[in-house]
């Protein structure tokens, strides 16, 4: 069963890589494990996605190739050396006779149709992919590009600084009689706004074309986003780690808590039977001291009667 809009930590730490496929120019990512794939594919207006693992994989291929009796890791791993060249962009042409076709189908999906030969057997495949949530759109691409950007204006606003700390520096060297011995090597004062007016004059109209977009998400690119994702992922690990602590202290708390109060309860349960015993015993102790001062107050010998007799 193929299951889509899980995203991958695998994937995740991947950069796009600008491809070209039967003349389309996009952007692409792939993970792929023993017998399991994600890729994710743009061009900029939409974002497709398809994962798939192995009972899907045998089943797509039993649909696609009747003949074909291969397991799937056989299969799976003439798929790998095929297709990776050309998701990796790479101009060396996979080994073998490989050819992959960009299909737009209803609803929005792509489709990628491989056609190759596995033992002198013609091999069919394709990736099925689908429009991506917007929770990976957001994962893959627009949280980690809003970080490089943020990241490239904290890189631009320290070079501004380090440019006019230079031209101070030559201003003073000149002002000590410093002269240049080749006059090609003398540069303006940097003015920011002047600068950025005339850079965006000049770069908008390129750097807002789509292909251009594409084609030039390059290696410092490619290298800046995965330092970007590899952080903000070290970031989330150690807020787990803290909840997680946090968490943990807290149901020591309360379970700490829950004992005193269970301890209080059986105390003042207790209690009310302990009191009466003391009254019965007390009771019953001053009822015994009574008894024995009665006893004690009883005259120890009988008192003599008159004789009686003949002689009174």
């Amino acid at each position: 069963m193929e299951t889509t809009g899980a995203p991958n930590d695998g994937l995740l730490q991947h950069p796009w890589l600008p491809v070209a496929i039967d003349g389309c120019q996009l952007l692409a990512k792939s993970c792929f494990g023993e017998t399991s794939y994600h890729i994710l594919l743009t061009d900029l207006h939409c974002v497709w996605e398809e994962t798939m693992h192995s009972a899907a994989i045998q089943s797509r291929t039993q649909e696609l190739n009747k003949r074909l009796q291969a397991p799937v890791k056989a299969f799976f791993s003439h798929l790998c050396e095929v297709v990776r060249p050309h998701l990796s962009g790479s101009r060396q042409p996979p080994e073998g006779e490989a050819n992959i076709s960009v299909m737009w189908l209803d609803g929005g999906n792509l489709s990628l149709r491989l056609k190759s030969k596995l033992a002198g057997l013609p091999l069919h495949w394709e990736f099925r992919c689908t429009p991506a949530p917007v929770t990976v759109v957001c994962l893959h691409l627009v949280q980690p590009l809003l970080s490089m950007s943020h990241t490239l204006q904290q890189e631009v606003e320290q070079l501004e600084g380090l440019l006019v700390s230079k031209d101070a520096e030559i201003q003073d060297y000149k002002e000590n009689g410093a002269t240049l011995s080749r006059v090609r090597l003398q540069t303006e004062i940097y003015e920011r706004h002047t600068h950025r007016g005339s850079f965006l004059a000049k770069t908008l109209a390129v750097v807002c074309s789509d292909h251009h977009s594409v084609k030039n998400f390059g290696v410092d690119l490619q290298e800046l986003y995965t330092a970007v994702v590899a952080h903000g992922n070290m970031r989330k690990r150690k807020l787990s780690e803290q909840d997680e602590l946090v968490a943990t202290v807290v149901d020591a708390t309360t379970s700490s808590d829950a004992d005193r109060g269970e301890a209080d309860r059986e105390q003042n349960q207790t209690s009310p039977v302990a009191e009466a015993g003391d009254h019965i015993v007390r009771a019953a102790t001053t009822q015994q001291l009574a008894t024995c001062g009665r006893s004690e107050r009883a005259p120890s010998k009988a008192k003599k009667k008159k004789a009686v007799g003949l002689f009174r």
